[in-house]
């Protein structure tokens, strides 16, 4: 049996990059997957190419408005019947100096990565202390140690450290676990924006990056999928309140 038969998750930013990556993987262990996206026809789009013929759903919701993410969670259970893993996901960017950084720059980072996080965790937990388990897997960033030009970006992430211990230390009873992945270089649409603000090419990014980490190679939306699939599963259910860096030792340093 896949480690994750029977679970229904749901994956939020799950129609590309890491999210979808992590969509794909969680499938292929058994997992009947939802894909939360902010516009539900990209959600639709990426749900019907996840692997297995599971009745795999697309759901469009702003992950940062309360009312959007309750009803993802609630639309997940009247039409799949439970929910057994959350994975906050989605997330924006809007690079900037600090002296050069709006208000709304900061506004929308802040709210599509810490308080989605917060806003669909509060949902999904309803259900979890119900039914006294449940998994929730939050995506930090090696980001959250600092990085130029991300003020935003860098304090959502370690942000998102604090909510995963907290909610661990008041979940854990029920049965539900919290951790978080912090991924280093990850190929992706965000990084390959980013090589364009650096007015790099992508592949001249990469090689850079690459040489700077011990692996020495960029990361793949894979590598952060392997190491969700452990941390949802029963195999890591005496793991809680934990960041994993999954970075190739970019943070070693």
């Amino acid at each position: 049996m896949a480690r994750l038969e029977g679970r229904v998750a749901i994956v939020t930013g799950g129609a590309r990059g890491i999210g979808f990556g992590v969509a794909q993987r969680f499938a292929s262990e058994g997992a009947t997957v939802v894909i939360v996206d902010l516009q539900e026809g990209d959600a639709i789009e990426a749900a019907g190419r996840l692997p297995t013929d599971a009745p795999h759903l697309g759901i469009g919701a702003d992950v940062g408005d309360s009312a959007s993410a309750t009803a993802a969670v609630e639309r997940t259970v009247q039409e799949l019947g439970h929910l057994d893993i959350l994975m906050n996901n989605a997330g924006i960017t809007r690079d900037n100096l600090l002296h050069k950084m709006s208000d709304a720059d900061w506004a929308a980072v802040i709210s599509v990565h810490l308080t989605g996080a917060f806003l669909m965790s509060r949902a999904a937990q309803t259900h979890f202390v119900t039914q006294r388990s449940g998994r929730i897997l939050n995506v930090s960033s090696t980001s959250a140690l600092g990085n130029r030009g991300q003020a935003n970006y860098s304090a959502a992430k370690m942000g998102i450290q604090g909510l995963t211990r907290t909610l661990a230390l008041e979940l854990g009873k029920f049965g539900v676990t919290v951790n978080a992945v912090a991924p280093g270089f990850i190929v992706s649409d965000m990084t390959a924006a980013t090589a364009e603000r650096l007015h790099m090419s992508f592949q001249d990014f990469q090689a850079a990056v690459a040489s700077q980490n011990a692996v020495g190679r960029v990361g793949q939306p894979e590598d952060i999928a392997a190491a969700a699939a452990f941390l949802v599963s029963d195999e890591a259910s005496f793991i809680t309140g934990q960041t994993l860096y999954v970075d190739g030792g970019q943070t070693l340093g």
